[in-house]
C-alpha cells in the first residue's frame, strides 16, 4: 500500500551539508546516484506530493519541472523552522485523508512497510497516528512512553517521519517554530514505528561515508563469486543493456582483443577484472606513455576490425541533434543560460543557445566517408588495467546516432581526450567545485580535480593522428551533451554546461 498524500519538509538551508548545498537545496543533494527526494519518488511513484520549499526554491522548482515524473505541488514556506509551510501544505490535503509527513533528508530502506493498522486508515477503519523512531542514528528529540522530550537519542530518536490518520491532528500548527516542540506542548500522542534501516543525510560527514558509485542510476552491478552481473533498473537501463550485450557479442565475433570474458548476456555476466580503472593509478610519465600507447593500439585495432558506409544522418544526430535536445531540457534550469555571453573561469564564452547556427555549420564540416566499429564511450572510467598492466575496454556504448556498432572513429578519440585533458572521470565522481556568481558578467568558476594526464595531450595527438581542431570541437560537444545525462546532480548539470561553453569558445 502507498500513502495517497506525502508532505515533504524540504525547507531549511541545509548548512550542515556544507558545499553540497552551496548551489542547491538539500533535497537535491545526490545520494547513490539520485537526488535525496527522488528516492522517495521511486518508492512511492503513484503518491501525491506536497513539497515545502524555502532555500534555493527556484532551483527546486526548475529541477523538478525538468526531471520529476510524479504528481507534485510546491509551496513556498511563509514561516520558518520545521513548522514553516506545514499549515499551507495541509490546505492541499483533503479532510479525512491520511497523510505522511517526512523530512527530505531521510531515505527509507527498500523493505520499509507502513504499519498494518495505519494501512487500514485508507478504509477509514482506525484513527491511529505514528511517529518514526530512528533506532540507529541519533536525533535531538526522543519519543518514549508516549511523550516527547528534548533529549538526544538513537534508540528512541524522533527522525522526522509522521503518519497522520487525518490532517486535523495538526490543526492550529503555527507558521513558524519547531514542529516537535509544538507537538510536545499539544501533547499529541503517537504509536511508535521503527525506521530501522532508514538513513539520514542531514550532515556532511554522513554523506562522505558513502562509497563511490561507478554506475549510473539506471543500472547496478553485483558480484556473483568471481563474476560481475550487470542489471538494468529502469527502461533506459534496459535499452542500454540490450545494446551493450549486442556490442560484446559483435566484438567476440570479430575476435576483438582487450575486452572482458563474457559468460552470458541475459543479464550481462562478465569477468571481474583484477585491477582498477586507469584514473585510479598514480604512475610515472613513462608508464602513462606506455598505457596510452597500448590504449591507442587497441582502439585502432577495434576500428579496423570492421567498417561500414558512413551515415550522414547519424553524424547529425550524434553531434548536433542530441546535444541541442539535451540542452533544451535544462535551458531554464542552469543560471545564465538565457544570457548571450557567460564568463567561465575568466573566459568570456559565447552561449551556445545564441550561436546554434554557427555550431551546426561547424559540425557539418566533420565529414566522414566510412564508419568503423567503435567503443563509443572509451573514457578512463570505462577502461581498466589488469594487474599485469594490460588495458581492458569495458562498458561500451554500442551505437552512434541511428547506427548500431559503427560510427565516427573521432568520437572514440574525443572520449579518450575527455579523460586525458577534460578530467571527466573526476567530474563524474563529483570531485569538482562550482561557484556560481550573481550574474553572467561575474560568471562561474569551475575547478575539477585532475586525473593527472594533461601532460599527455601532445602525445595523444601524435599517437592517434587525429586532427586537433576536430577533437576539441567534439570534446566540447560531449561536455554539453553530458548535461542531462548527468541529471541526477544539479551541480553536474550546470558544471557540464559551463565546461562545454569554455571548451567550445576555443574552437568556434
Amino acid at each position: 500500500m502507498k500513502p495517497e498524500y506525502i508532505i515533504i519538509q524540504a525547507g531549511g538551508k541545509g548548512s550542515r551539508l556544507g558545499y553540497l548545498t552551496k548551489n542547491k537545496p538539500k533535497a537535491l543533494a545526490p545520494i547513490e546516484n539520485l537526488p535525496m527526494i527522488f528516492h522517495l519518488f521511486r518508492k512511492y511513484p503513484d503518491s501525491r506530493y506536497v513539497i515545502i520549499a524555502d532555500y534555493k526554491k527556484d532551483v527546486l522548482r526548475k529541477y523538478l519541472a525538468a526531471f520529476a515524473d510524479v504528481k507534485y505541488l510546491i509551496i513556498e514556506a511563509e514561516g520558518t523552522g520545521t513548522c514553516g509551510g506545514i499549515r499551507q501544505a495541509l490546505e492541499l490535503i483533503p479532510w479525512g485523508e491520511p497523510a505522511m509527513l517526512i523530512w527530505s533528508d531521510l531515505i527509507l530502506p527498500e523493505d520499509f512497510e507502513l504499519p498494518e493498522e495505519y494501512r487500514q486508515n485508507f478504509d477509514g477503519m482506525t484513527a491511529t497516528d505514528y511517529v518514526g523512531i530512528s533506532s540507529t542514528f541519533p536525533c535531538r528529540w526522543k519519543y518514549e512512553n508516549g511523550r516527547f522530550s528534548e533529549e538526544k537519542s538513537a534508540e528512541h530518536g524522533v527522525a522526522g517521519f509522521f503518519l497522520f490518520h487525518d490532517k486535523s491532528v495538526l490543526s492550529g500548527v503555527p507558521e513558524s517554530g519547531e514542529l516537535v516542540r509544538w507537538m510536545q506542548d499539544k501533547r499529541i500522542s503517537f504509536k511508535e514505528w521503527s525506521l530501522a534501516g532508514t538513513r539520514e543525510f542531514g550532515i556532511l560527514s554522513e554523506y562522505e561515508k558513502l562509497e563511490e558509485i561507478k554506475t549510473r542510476p539506471f543500472n547496478r552491478i553485483r558480484l556473483d563469486g568471481s563474476v560481475l552481473v550487470k542489471e538494468p533498473l529502469d527502461e533506459q537501463g534496459r535499452k542500454l543493456a540490450v545494446r551493450e550485450c549486442a556490442w560484446y557479442d559483435k566484438a567476440k565475433s570479430l575476435k576483438v582483443e582487450g575486452i572482458p570474458r563474457i559468460y552470458g548476456t541475459a543479464p550481462l555476466r562478465l569477468e571481474k577484472i583484477e585491477g582498477g580503472n586507469i584514473y585510479e593509478y598514480d604512475v610515472s610519465f613513462e608508464k602513462k606513455q606506455n598505457i596510452l600507447g597500448q590504449l591507442v593500439e587497441k582502439l585502432k585495432a577495434l576500428h579496423v576490425s570492421e567498417t561500414a558506409p558512413a551515415d550522414a544522418f547519424s553524424m547529425k544526430e550524434a553531434y548536433f541533434n542530441k546535444t541541442i535536445a539535451r540542452l533544451s531540457q535544462i535551458k531554464d534550469l542552469v543560471p545564465f543560460a538565457r544570457d548571450r555571453y557567460i564568463r567561465v573561469n575568466g573566459r568570456n564564452c559565447r552561449n551556445v543557445f545564441y550561436f546554434q547556427d554557427r555550431l551546426e555549420k561547424e559540425l557539418e564540416e566533420l565529414t566522414c566517408t566510412e564508419f568503423c566499429f567503435i567503443h563509443g564511450d572509451c573514457t578512463f572510467s570505462n577502461m581498466m588495467l589488469r594487474e599485469n598492466g594490460e588495458p581492458v575496454l569495458i562498458d561500451p556504448r554500442g551505437y552512434f546516432g541511428y547506427t548500431e556498432f559503427y560510427g565516427d572513429e573521432r568520437y572514440d578519440w574525443a572520449k579518450l581526450y575527455y579523460s586525458i585533458v577534460g578530467n571527466y572521470d573526476r567530474f563524474n565522481m563529483k570531485r569538482f567545485c562550482l561557484d556560481i556568481g550573481v550574474n553572467a558578467d561575474e560568471g562561474v568558476k569551475l575547478s575539477i580535480e585532475s586525473n593527472g594526464w594533461e601532460e599527455l595531450e601532445e602525445e595523444f595527438f601524435r599517437l592517434t593522428g587525429a586532427d586537433e581542431h576536430e577533437i576539441k570541437l567534439i570534446h566540447a560537444i560531449i561536455w554539453l551533451s553530458l548535461t542531462t545525462y548527468a541529471w541526477q546532480d544539479y551541480d553536474s548539470i550546470c558544471g557540464a554546461f559551463y565546461n562545454g561553453l569554455y571548451y567550445l569558445e576555443e574552437v568556434l
